[in-house]
């Protein structure tokens, strides 16, 4: 598969994804401010819980505006820039080029992971307690614990797609570490590698009532000179709910991906 057919691959995904939301009674989310036609005020202030702290609660997806590096993580770099050592970026050329597609993550209904997830228009929900967020990610039915209790990361975990993640607030600010990540996810369809050695750092900050700003570090000194950082807006999904999405239920991609 080359990049064409990846980015073909890539937007099928999202429109099989964005049609879920008629399938869903047109119930009106409580809590959220509305505009004298009924519409949802995305600009209102933001929420805060009870004990004054940020309120990440909510259905988000990708700003469609600013969406770019779903097919591509080194896109938004000058040539030559982008900090990749020549073994990670030969592999992700031949990647792009057709080779191992039958590796591909999402060709195999495995979780896509971050960054993915949050430049793909599929929707996710974060669900916020004291002393724990709970992401739930609409495609392949991912999800992750992220705790806010104090526990420092773990020092031999066992090796996962999503990992594991502690967060902290910094402010209005909620940063979340994950660590703990099994070496073989792709950072994007352009197969981007990561190692056993990634480290992530997402910060979210809740701009409005329907804006979050998500700051995505990657940190993988196996596979990547220096970390670097994504910029990925979301917009609230007002009065929709998150559905079932099963991948394994009659797929039937995997056996025309053929690798060159």
């Amino acid at each position: 598969m080359n990049r064409k057919t990846g980015s073909l691959v890539a937007a099928v995904l999202m429109i099989a994804i964005v049609p879920a939301r008629a399938q869903w009674l047109n119930y009106p989310t409580p809590g959220i401010p509305r505009l004298p036609d009924g519409k949802p005020n995305l600009t209102a202030p933001a929420p805060k819980t009870a004990d004054g702290k940020p309120d990440l609660s909510g259905i988000w997806h990708s700003d469609p505006q600013n969406s770019k590096y779903f097919g591509d993580v080194a896109v938004g770099f000058r040539a030559g820039e982008f900090p990749i050592q020549p073994w990670a970026e030969e592999l992700a050329k031949k990647r792009t080029a057709g080779f191992q597609q039958k590796e591909r993550p999402d060709a195999n209904c495995i979780p896509i992971g971050v960054p993915q997830y949050y430049d793909l228009g599929g929707p996710f929900k974060i669900i916020q307690e004291p002393g724990l967020v709970v992401i739930l990610y609409e495609p392949f039915g991912a999800f992750r614990q992220i705790f806010l209790d104090g526990r420092p990361l773990p020092k031999d975990p066992n090796p996962t797609w999503m990992g594991y993640s502690v967060g902290r607030l910094e402010a209005d600010t909620l940063v979340i570490e994950t660590i703990g990540f099994n070496g073989k996810k792709w950072l994007d369809q352009g197969g981007h590698p990561a190692t056993d050695a990634l480290r992530t750092t997402e910060r979210f900050r809740r701009l409005d009532f329907g804006h979050l700003d998500i700051q995505f570090t990657v940190d993988d000194p196996k596979a990547y000179t220096k970390p670097w950082t994504l910029s990925l807006p979301q917009l609230l999904y007002a009065d929709y709910e998150i559905l079932e999405f099963v991948c394994n239920e009659n797929e039937k991609d995997l056996k025309h991906m053929v690798d060159k």
